[in-house]
């Protein structure tokens, strides 16, 4: 998926950089270090594009983070 696209459903989905890389616990740089490739890898782009489903769907995507995150905890 090109860089532009990846930003144009992150903002659809009403998340900044810093609250995606945060939502899956990366570095924030991780994720803009692909925009001098131009491109975002494939699983990056499934997890933004399902995202901004959800948005659109009005389905509140941070509940199923929470619970990922609260396997770790264990």
């Amino acid at each position: 998926m090109p860089y532009e696209e990846f930003q144009r459903l992150m903002g659809k989905a009403g998340l900044s950089i810093k609250e995606f890389a945060t939502l899956l616990d990366m570095n924030p740089n991780s994720i803009t270090n692909y925009k001098k490739i131009g491109k975002v890898p494939t699983h990056i782009a499934v997890l933004v594009y399902l995202l901004s489903s959800m948005k659109d769907e009005g389905v509140d995507f941070y509940p199923i983070f929470e619970k990922i995150k609260s396997y770790s905890k264990d």
